[in-house]
């Protein structure tokens, strides 16, 4: 199945890339905030705005112990509790988030992180699903979220091949096959080393489904690579300032660098365009740079034309160069000046 649809929009080959704003906490639990950056995303071209529907309790525990503590990176000396309870999207606010993004005619759907939330999403109408990297091992919530029957865009950040091909399997199981998978280093920010672009053509090729890229990277250029080698959905994080701190800012698009970004992503899929090797209008006109066969001399009515008298130069308005040695020692048919291109009817 190599395109899927969401609402009215298909998502696949040969279809515009689908550019998905994903908010996570940078609303800094303000939801004037969480308003806006919908509104900002639309303005930026994005197709659609994301978010994520947990609490701290329903994703982990309040605890100290060791297992729970972040010892490194962008969150650490943060526990899994404490940070889930500062990023969290309250549900309240999700049907009005839903309600202001349909206003404008952006696309809204969200992550759950366990059955609760599936089950929230599905009592606000919400009309396709988002699997997260790290939830790419849970076989039953993707069961449950694949028994909804639903479109569902999975990340496989940390995933082996092993693994990604399980959570396939388990979406299929239920009968469901809207499936799309974004490739996803599952560091933040992620460093272009990690980021293994070509593995994106590999998961449409193994798994017969769109494919795209959820980019935690900073700046744009994994993201327009990605689209080049075949990406039909790109995820960026979205905020309205790095300024604004919060347990994502660090790692996401202020707007003018998501619309730059949005931009490029057009202008790329129009310089793709398709197998074709006919000439656009827009370089016929330069068909005449090509080089072709011209008199360098005057010739007479019955004279030989020779390497004296015709070469090959630019412009490309007479006979082509492959023709030269078919016309070597032809006459010619009546006088012609020195710098006419040669055709046919001027060999006797």
């Amino acid at each position: 199945m190599n395109e899927i649809k969401i609402k009215n929009r298909k998502i696949g080959s040969n279809h515009p890339t689908y550019i998905i704003a994903e908010m996570s906490a940078n609303h800094a639990g303000d939801i004037e905030k969480a308003i806006d950056i919908i509104h900002e995303a639309k303005k930026a071209g994005a197709d659609c705005i994301k978010v994520q529907t947990y609490t701290a309790d329903t994703i982990t525990m309040d605890s100290d112990s060791e297992y729970f503590q972040i010892k490194e990176g962008l969150w650490k000396g943060e526990t899994l509790y404490s940070i889930y309870k500062k990023a969290f999207t309250p549900w309240e606010w999700q049907s009005q988030l839903k309600k202001e993004a349909e206003k404008i005619d952006i696309d809204f759907f969200s992550t759950p992180f366990d059955f609760s939330a599936v089950d929230f999403l599905e009592s606000i109408d919400i009309e396709f699903y988002k699997i997260a990297s790290f939830e790419i091992v849970d076989i039953p919530l993707i069961q449950y979220i694949a028994s909804k029957n639903k479109p569902i865009i999975m990340s496989t950040g940390l995933a082996s091949l092993g693994e990604i091909e399980e959570a396939v399997n388990a979406i299929r199981s239920v009968g469901n096959n809207q499936i799309c998978l974004l490739r996803c280093s599952s560091s933040y920010p992620a460093l272009p080393q990690d980021m293994n672009l070509k593995i994106i053509p590999h998961l449409r090729k193994t798994f017969n489904v769109p494919v795209g890229l959820s980019d935690h990277s900073m700046g744009s250029l994994a993201a327009i690579g990605a689209v080049a080698l075949g990406a039909n959905v790109i995820e960026k994080h979205f905020c309205l300032s790095r300024n604004i701190k919060t347990a994502d800012s660090q790692f996401s698009m202020e707007p003018q660098e998501f619309k730059k970004m949005v931009d490029d992503i057009r202008q790329l899929e129009r310089a793709l365009g398709k197998i074709d090797y006919s000439v656009s209008e827009h370089e016929r006109t330069y068909l005449k740079g090509r080089k072709s066969i011209f008199l360098t001399e005057n010739i007479q009515n019955g004279e030989l034309f020779t390497e004296k008298n015709i070469r090959i130069i630019r412009p490309g308005n007479g006979l082509k160069p492959k023709y030269y040695k078919q016309i070597i020692n032809k006459r010619a048919r009546k006088d012609f000046k020195k710098g006419t291109p040669l055709s046919w009817n001027m060999l006797d």
